[in-house]
């Protein structure tokens, strides 16, 4: 049991680059996890991270076995949820990895209700710009947005829906500099950079009624997450490329306006992934079927909200 407890301290460890935050995570103190550390490199007679005061990394053997040990735990953990039913009963914990914008606003509700229904599920929900390793062991379901086809794989994908994004200004920038009225008059304008891997940054694909179409679009500021843009473009920095889980407060508050409300840009599919097993237990299984049917309802009710925001910026003169 103590060689466990060691092989998940370190791969917590490894995880978090830094002895405190793991000992956050695993509620213990700095000092035990250090002491683990130690006894563990002692027992398998070899360094598995190099250490400064500043920061720790992972020695060429240390990445072996992080390797193994993510391996071996995952294995013993199946082992677990196989012996105590998890694959007929939703139980144990569920790790969940999203993008941090969109997680905050969809997955994180999302969550709540389907503890509601599932409370002996525990939830581990990671926000980051990166998609996870899914066969690392560390994450069970990635909810993703993208423009593209899934690449072939032996991940097993359910398509949850379909977003966009619009743009914006703040009523103070339009006022100075005058709302465009057509996609060529954007290049008259400061326009806000986003960098995100679903779309080229400094092209904009402008879809409408009649069809898509490419601008080209450069800027001063350059940006690479949605909460960003939505503030930048609120303090009258430009125009700007805005998920409509972003614009949404703006717009209803006022602090933003829709420009070129004809137009949608970045329509993007969401699709949840998880590796492909012999037996898919109860959790990832149920809260693949909650996210089919919560996802299309939420994603619809804010498309209704951005399109009656449109029709107001359409009647304004």
């Amino acid at each position: 049991m103590d060689m466990f407890n060691q092989m998940r301290v370190f791969v917590r460890v490894a995880e978090c680059g830094k002895f405190t935050a793991a000992a956050e995570i695993l509620n213990t103190s700095p000092g035990a996890i250090s002491r683990a550390i130690t006894e563990l490199e002692m027992r398998l007679r070899t360094r598995l991270f190099h250490r400064s005061t500043r920061k720790i990394a992972l020695t060429p053997a240390g990445e072996v076995y992080l390797d193994r040990c993510k391996q071996i735990l995952a294995d013993v953990e199946r082992a677990d949820e196989e012996a105590s039913g998890a694959q007929q009963r939703p139980i144990g914990k569920l790790r969940i990895h999203s993008f941090v914008g969109f997680g905050q606003y969809y997955i994180l509700p999302a969550v709540k209700e389907y503890r509601t229904r599932y409370p002996h599920v525990a939830v581990e929900l990671t926000l980051s710009q990166r998609l996870p390793e899914l066969y690392e062991g560390s994450t069970d379901v990635a909810i993703v947005a993208t423009s593209a086809a899934l690449a072939d794989s032996d991940l097993v994908s359910h398509l949850l829906g379909t977003s966009f994004s619009v743009l914006c200004a703040s009523p103070e920038y339009v006022r100075d500099r005058g709302m465009p009225r057509s996609p060529s008059q954007l290049a008259q304008h400061e326009c806000l950079i986003l960098h995100t891997p679903a779309f080229p940054a400094y092209e904009w694909l402008l879809e409408s009624d009649k069809g898509i179409e490419a601008m080209k679009v450069s800027g001063s500021v350059e940006l690479n997450t949605a909460e960003s843009m939505a503030m930048a473009v609120s303090s009258s920095m430009g125009i700007g490329v805005l998920p409509v889980y972003s614009a949404l407060l703006g717009l209803a508050n006022g602090s933003l306006v829709r420009v070129l409300p004809q137009y949608t840009l970045q329509r993007m599919n969401i699709y949840a992934l998880h590796p492909s097993r012999r037996y898919t237990d109860a959790r990832i299984r149920t809260w693949i079927e909650f996210l089919r049917e919560f996802m299309p309802t939420v994603i619809a009710r804010d498309a209704q909200v951005i399109e009656r925001h449109g029709d107001l910026a359409d009647e304004q003169p």
